[in-house]
């Protein structure tokens, strides 16, 4: 077949003048043709049991773009140092007075099972926060007493003021952290517990956290 296609090639290229080097174009075809015919031939070939096809060794991990984008969704500002894979970074989780109707007893800020990155308990805290702009960046400006843990699987942060936090100024959670190998879209979500008798957290929005290959 492929050396048909070759001689088939060869007469219509010899007819136009205008064409340079036609010898190298039909060698490139009859190169072509012959990738063709062993491409055709693996595939008639059924794979055995004890047969695997190859993977892909040494790439990096990519991640999906996951989040809820359901009607109750609430995106939250934030703001981090350096979104880097495996980097040191600071982020900044920002709590506007337009995201909480009431004080706080509780909050939780759970973090999504396939975000890999270190979180240590012992950096991070609650803050009073000044939101950065074009002439500055957001900073904790006081730090709010707390008391902070990680759930036993690490999948939340649990955060408990000694007193309830107001739904006046803004404030967030300031932590340190080594950024995840994989790159891709982390959503992290913002549950709080108001003063009362039901212990019951409510959804206050979420973190949208982006890790990127090269960082900011």
């Amino acid at each position: 077949m492929g050396a048909n296609l070759c001689v088939v090639m060869s007469r219509r290229f010899s007819a136009f003048g205008r064409l340079r080097r036609p010898l190298g174009l039909v060698a490139a075809t009859a190169s072509l043709a012959a990738g063709l015919g062993a491409a055709a031939l693996t595939t008639l070939v059924p794979l055995g049991p004890e047969v695997a096809p190859a993977r892909a060794q040494g790439t990096p991990g990519l991640l999906e773009f996951r989040w809820d984008n359901s009607g109750d969704y609430r995106k939250l500002y934030y703001f981090m140092t350096d979104s880097g894979r495996l980097k040191r970074s600071e982020y900044y989780l920002i709590l506007r007075p337009k995201d909480r109707k009431t004080a706080i007893l509780k909050l939780s800020v759970t973090i999504p099972d396939y975000f890999d990155g270190t979180i240590d308990p012992k950096y991070i805290k609650l803050c009073k926060m000044s939101e950065g702009g074009m002439l500055s960046r957001t900073q904790c400006t006081e730090q709010i007493p707390a008391t902070v843990t990680m759930a036993p699987d690490g999948r939340a942060i649990e955060i408990f003021p000694d007193t309830p936090v107001s739904d006046k100024g803004t404030i967030g959670v300031y932590m340190i952290v080594f950024n995840p190998f994989n790159v891709g879209m982390f959503q992290f979500n913002a549950l709080a517990q108001a003063p009362g008798d039901v212990p019951v957290a409510g959804y206050l929005g979420s973190w949208l956290i982006e890790i990127s290959p090269s960082g900011n």
